[in-house]
């Protein structure tokens, strides 16, 4: 794992803690305790965390969002829209795709607009994109609307029995050997509803996320038919995915 992946790890974990400490750092990326401190010099040098005393602290402040209109300025949007470009080519005329939220989630929904597959999703802004692209085919999985998430969430246990998708395509905030984590709850147990719908499992994720240990195991990784994601990588948790017979494709 480099700095700079590193680096997206520690503001990952502030995301979920309010404080981390220099012991957290050591046991997540196994580095010295020099390294650990170092980093947080750095984060702190940059604004991106506030140091205190053998730790950091979140700097508090209202997180930069995205939308449709501003795509472009998503984090690491050159990536993700490589990775969004991979798999829509994926998809066959006639296919039907599970789609979830995030903004690559939104990016492969561009890339599929106006193209023969159905879309099944309960991304609010996805779903309204593809109404006002005229997409032909499009299937919203109805529910109680989540403002925070921009999804609809249904509590049902069989609510999306119904649903079946040749593809699902999902992210989450970090993938490792052991699978895929996600970090909000609510919107994990909800696209688990949906595993035993589909045929294959691929999972979209910029490479600052691979490495990544970071809120709940959403799904094992042999559940991960493939994974799409940058060349920045980490090739230790890319040779061991494959290893246990996942298809890493790298944009």
């Amino acid at each position: 794992m480099n700095e700079v992946q590193r680096h997206n790890g520690i503001l990952s974990l502030l995301e979920e803690k309010q404080t981390i400490n220099v012991n957290h750092i050591i046991e997540q990326f196994h580095v010295s305790p020099a390294t650990a401190r170092r980093d947080i010099a750095k984060l702190d040098e940059l604004g991106k965390l506030k140091k205190v005393r053998n730790g950091a602290e979140r700097i508090e402040g209202k997180k930069r969002t995205w939308s449709p209109l501003n795509i472009d300025s998503t984090e690491h949007y050159e990536e993700k829209e490589r990775i969004a470009v991979q798999a829509a080519q994926l998809c066959q005329p006639g296919d039907s795709v599970v789609i979830n939220c995030g903004s690559t989630a939104f990016l492969l929904g561009q890339q599929l607009c106006g193209q023969d597959v159905q879309i099944v999703t309960n991304y609010f802004p996805l779903a309204s994109y593809l109404i006002n692209e005229d997409h032909d085919d499009v299937i919203i999985i109805g529910g109680q609307y989540n403002k925070a998430q921009h999804i609809f969430l249904n509590p049902a246990p069989d609510s999306l029995g119904s649903y079946a998708g040749n593809w699902m395509f999902t992210s989450g905030k970090g993938l490792t050997e052991t699978g895929l984590y996600k970090a909000d709850m609510l919107t994990a147990v909800a696209e688990q509803q949906m595993l035993e719908q589909i045929d294959k499992l691929v999972v979209v994720v910029d490479s600052s996320k691979v490495g990544q240990r970071t809120g709940m195991l959403f799904c094992s990784a042999e559940k991960i038919d493939i994974v799409i994601t940058g060349k920045e990588a980490d090739p230790r948790v890319v040779a061991a995915l494959e290893a246990q017979g996942t298809q890493v494709i790298l944009v």
